[in-house]
């Protein structure tokens, strides 16, 4: 969900992009959590960001990189008897349209649409299991600076990349010409999604022409750009996470919490 306006106040009008203008792309992420102070001095540590309030309330805040909205955090795992994870969210310009095309595409809504002003979010599984959401309305207060920073990365692992392509695709107008939209191409066995010419997201189910793999548990991987993986891999460790695989360009680690994230080396996705 966006959790995007700030307790000072909202952005300038002229700032104001909103999901009709912009679809189909992922535009937030949010963690859910059980702590908001430990989940905010874990990744403050891990990854730098310093915090602001939202217009939400009290058990939400958003995380800022150099200045930059990054994600939003959500203290509301125990509340909502919800599992503790990132989740990407998609621009749509109606919630309840995108919910029903899930539902008609074998889809499941767990969450919602529910009205978060100034909009309104769902949280949402495909028919393999994975989650996400979508977001209708005015998207993260200073977009274009979101968006040309790249903070984030999402990537969904899951068994058929090219059926998973057709159930989003329906959903969010991936490839349907109208003005806006994401296009989709496939490049070396993988789907990979583009917004205004940059590459916003990537699906991939294993090696070209290999049988869906059914010990894969689909789900949409959030990768955060940072200068030093190796660093951000040790600090994790020391701070209560731990480290599911390292690379010297990428690491996959796990929060206190449990909730799985990556780092990347700037430009290496």
């Amino acid at each position: 969900m966006n959790h995007n306006a700030s307790a000072g106040g909202g952005p300038r009008k002229r700032d104001v992009v909103s999901t009709h203008s912009v679809f189909g792309a992922p535009c937030w992420v949010s963690l859910t959590s059980r702590d908001l102070q430990a989940t905010q001095d874990f990744y403050t540590a891990v990854l730098g960001w310093r915090w602001r309030g939202a217009k939400l309330g009290e058990h939400f805040r958003i995380a800022l990189a150099d200045g930059v909205p990054v994600a939003g955090i959500a203290a509301v795992a125990a509340m909502w008897q919800m599992a503790v994870a990132w989740t990407p969210y998609f621009a749509v310009p109606d919630a309840d349209v995108a919910v029903a095309r899930a539902r008609e595409r074998g889809g499941t809504a767990a969450v919602g649409p529910l009205s978060f002003p100034p909009g309104r979010a769902a949280l949402l599984a495909d028919r393999d299991g994975a989650t996400f959401g979508i977001w209708q309305g005015e998207l993260v207060g200073n977009w274009e600076a979101w968006r040309r920073a790249s903070p984030t990365f999402i990537r969904l692992h899951t068994r058929d990349a090219f059926d998973a392509a057709l159930f989003y695709g329906e959903i969010l107008d991936w490839a349907s010409g109208k003005p806006g939209c994401c296009e989709v191409e496939y490049e070396g066995g993988e789907v990979v999604l583009r917004s205004e010419g940059d590459i916003v997201a990537r699906i991939d189910s294993g090696a070209v022409e290999s049988a869906p793999d059914p010990s894969v548990r689909p789900h949409w991987q959030i990768h955060f750009a940072v200068a030093d993986v190796l660093g951000c891999a040790r600090t994790a460790e020391k701070h209560g996470g731990s480290v599911l695989s390292e690379e010297e360009d990428e690491a996959i680690l796990r929060d206190p919490d449990g909730a799985q994230f990556t780092v990347t080396a700037r430009r290496a996705r």
